[in-house]
């Protein structure tokens, strides 16, 4: 089996499993790494191993990077969600205070 270094000094040889840094790739991106590594074997299989040599440092780089996008996507998304929560109970006691401001006014 081709055996890839990678940057951070781990080896990694199958893109989908855990790489380097001990965490776990998200399913998503585990997907396409098996995908790729399965067409990397075909490769391997009918030219020998040279062909992708140069390659699969460069692909396993990208699946890295493309899981630690989506892994700060993701992040950002439940901290969008909790400010449109908090921007909705703001504008919920504005409103209320806004009311009890106008009342308050009505009051001789």
């Amino acid at each position: 089996m081709l055996e890839i270094q990678l940057d951070d000094g781990g080896v990694g040889g199958y893109p989908g499993d855990d790489y380097c840094s001990g965490s776990v790739m998200s399913e998503r991106v585990s997907g396409l790494a098996n995908s790729i590594y399965r067409e990397f074997e075909r490769l391997i299989h009918c030219y020998d191993e040279e062909v992708v040599k140069e390659l699969m440092p460069l692909v396993v780089t990208v699946l890295e990077n493309l899981d630690s996008v989506l892994t700060d996507n993701q992040e950002h998304e439940v901290e969008l969600e909790l400010l449109r929560e908090d921007n909705e109970q703001l504008l919920t006691q504005y409103e209320r205070e806004k009311a009890l401001r106008k009342q308050a006014e009505e009051v001789p």
